[in-house]
């Protein structure tokens, strides 16, 4: 199956400090792809992954689960330690979640985090029905395009496969147990006004990490997609300032002042 226009992967040979991206569930590498860019013009090596089952159609998501989407990004992390002195993960929604178990999961190896709009848990009374619905119905509406800035556009699903929903379900109470494992400083920068992930998503996942070197900036001009929204910019310089304050000299000099 083809791949969406825009939605393919993305990746940048650079120094030797190297960033994972992880996009978010039914979302693709399209919506991190601006930020992937600005971080390789800054001479950072960069990977971000096309997550199994995402940007191609819908339906393709109904075979892959929770296992499939981590072990891309697992793998992929592996690939940037093999090659790269340090090595950071950084996350959208659902790729926040990937991101912190990376962090749990891989220790040392990750030298920081940063979350834009992390998910923790699948909200609603309809999400108890999963388990359930999930054999019955095959998909309910999409989550992409929460976007406040005019024009801009998600690439991604407009339907939500009820079989990955229930996987996703699934990851997030695992992540969430996981995160007192996660030590790492941490940025974790979050809409004031998001249609797909609350706040206490962010506010839970801010008081069960142990790190002890963590920034929390507040968007206030974005809706969830944040990275193609009004603070982008500020999203992009604050994860390159937070890789050059824990590795001097990796940012290329001069950049970090440019648009």
């Amino acid at each position: 199956m083809p791949v969406l226009p825009g939605a393919e992967p993305y990746r940048h040979e650079g120094g030797e400090v190297g960033v994972l991206l992880c996009h978010g569930f039914t979302g693709s590498p399209q919506s991190l792809r601006p930020w992937a860019e600005f971080l390789a013009e800054r001479g950072l090596t960069v990977s971000l992954p096309l997550l199994p089952g995402h940007g191609t159609r819908w339906q393709d998501m109904q075979v892959t689960g929770w296992q499939d989407w981590y072990a891309e990004v697992d793998r992929e992390l592996r690939e940037l330690i093999s090659r790269c002195e340090v090595v950071f993960v950084f996350g959208l929604s659902m790729g926040g979640a990937l991101a912190l178990r990376l962090a749990a999961r891989h220790g040392d190896a990750v030298r920081g985090v940063v979350v834009v709009n992390p998910a923790n848990k699948v909200h609603g009374v309809a999400a108890r029905a999963l388990p359930v619905v999930r054999h019955f119905v095959r998909s309910t509406q999409g989550l992409t395009d929460d976007i406040a800035k005019r024009g801009a556009h998600e690439v991604g699903y407009d339907r939500v496969p009820l079989h990955a929903a229930h996987s996703l379900r699934s990851f997030l109470r695992l992540v969430d147990g996981e995160l007192p494992q996660v030590t790492q400083p941490m940025v974790l920068l979050h809409s004031l006004e998001d249609h797909v992930v609350p706040p206490v998503d962010s506010a839970r996942i801010l008081g069960r990490v142990s790190s002890t070197d963590v920034t929390e900036v507040v968007l206030e001009q974005s809706y969830h997609v944040a990275t193609l929204d009004h603070d982008a910019e500020r999203i992009f310089h604050e994860s390159c300032a937070f890789v050059d304050r824990l590795a001097p000299n990796a940012v290329r000099k001069g950049s970090t002042a440019g648009g």
